[in-house]
């Protein structure tokens, strides 16, 4: 009886620290996010480490509202995205995340709740999705029109799995929000960076050669592209900045500055500032890029002469006959049209971009002045395009080697 009332006894200061089931149990009177006021259990062995527990409970709850139940995986996601994701980061990052968590992590594991979510459970869902067919697991050809279904929703399935790539971006997204589940003490280690998932084979991405790239431009001389074109392939412009870049006022400038792009993000396009401070620069412009802002400029003159009343002013370079912004997609399918009445290999707007480092790698030019040129964040993404020199310039290194060998 004694012993009993003496495990009952509570030490000074402990308060609410009381036996529980083959331990100890506290509560702390707390804030949750909704403005109610509830109790917030810890538990644990000892009355020491309860204790502890307990202090630091109340320390947290004195700097707002907490909630008193372990959140599932989906909430704390979603609340993610909406308070940290999007007012921080970029529309079109903020659109990815929402989609890769929309599509994969939310049916997955959403149900899970936070604190209890282990390497294992993470595994085995990375290892379900290698596995499962995304067709039939997201009903896209159940969504499609009845006459038009060929597949899964007629129960012959695709087999349609998802890449490599885009586990890593999946695995990523989870990631980048465990660590702000950590921040907030919500979960104790980042159990998403601890999984395997498949190493991604980066694949070399085409690219013109000079003699390729001379022949295109040549070809879209007179084309309402064709000043964007030139920005791509010499100044190495990615095609959002090609289309947002703003009206040049001077028929023949000397340099131009990239801060602006144009992106399509869930049916609004946005004109915005470039994603981070290193895509910014200024760049000196060689007299083929000066000829070509001229001779954009002198077309604009006579469409906006011909559109009269019909005009749209967007105060960008790139317009349409009209004056409105160019649709990327658009310009995707005019780039394409090119590069066919051109008849050089068939490449994208990006290739088109990588064309212009392949171009330096070729000349020499040292990596640091490619990485300023084509603004890179990182010198490893240079130094990737750098070690791929073009087959002329392998052909050319192993014939000299070959003579040199051979005397």
């Amino acid at each position: 009886m004694n012993e009993s009332k003496q495990k009952r006894t509570r030490a000074n200061g402990e308060g609410s620290i009381y036996p529980y089931r083959n331990g100890f149990a506290a509560y702390v009177w707390v804030t949750t996010p909704d403005g109610k006021s509830r109790r917030k259990y810890v538990y644990g062995q000892t009355r020491e480490i309860v204790h502890e527990k307990w202090i630091k409970l109340h320390s947290t709850a004195r700097q707002g509202p907490m909630p008193t139940r372990s959140v599932t995986v989906a909430v704390f996601v979603a609340r993610w995205l909406s308070e940290v994701v999007e007012p921080n980061l970029a529309p079109l990052t903020y659109s990815t995340y929402e989609t890769l968590a929309r599509l994969y992590i939310v049916p997955g594991l959403g149900a899970k709740r936070l604190d209890r979510l282990t390497v294992r459970d993470v595994q085995k869902w990375v290892n379900g999705l290698q596995r499962a067919c995304q067709c039939c697991a997201q009903g896209k050809d159940a969504r499609r029109p009845e006459r038009r279904r060929r597949c899964c929703a007629l129960g012959r399935c695709c087999g349609q799995t998802i890449s490599a790539r885009t586990l890593k971006d999946v695995r990523g997204v989870l990631r980048s929000a465990l660590t702000h589940a950590g921040r907030e003490e919500l979960v104790s280690k980042n159990v998403a960076g601890l999984v395997k998932v498949p190493k991604v084979r980066a694949r070399r991405r085409k690219a013109w050669t000079t003699d390729e790239a001379r022949i295109f431009l040549e070809s879209a001389r007179g084309d309402r592209y064709y000043a964007a074109y030139v920005l791509i392939v010499v100044l190495g412009f990615r095609k959002g900045e090609a289309l947002g870049l703003p009206d040049v006022t001077d028929d023949g400038p000397e340099e131009l500055a990239v801060e602006w792009q144009l992106q399509r993000v869930r049916g609004q396009l946005l004109h915005r500032e470039t994603k981070t401070a290193g895509s910014d620069a200024t760049l000196p412009l060689p007299q083929i890029c000066r000829t070509a802002i001229a001779e954009r400029r002198r077309l604009r003159a006579e469409d906006r002469k011909a559109a009269g009343a019909a005009w749209q002013e967007s105060g960008l370079f790139t317009t349409g006959r009209f004056g409105t912004a160019v649709e990327p997609r658009t310009f995707d399918r005019a780039f394409a049209l090119r590069v066919q009445k051109a008849g050089v290999p068939r490449i994208t707007v990006h290739d088109a971009r990588r064309t212009c480092a392949s171009l330096l790698v070729d000349l020499d030019v040292h990596p640091r002045v490619i990485m300023r040129i084509l603004r890179h964040a990182n010198i490893d993404v240079t130094m990737e395009i750098y070690a791929q020199a073009s087959s002329t310039a392998t052909r050319e290194a192993l014939n000299r080697l070959g003579e040199s060998l051979d005397r």
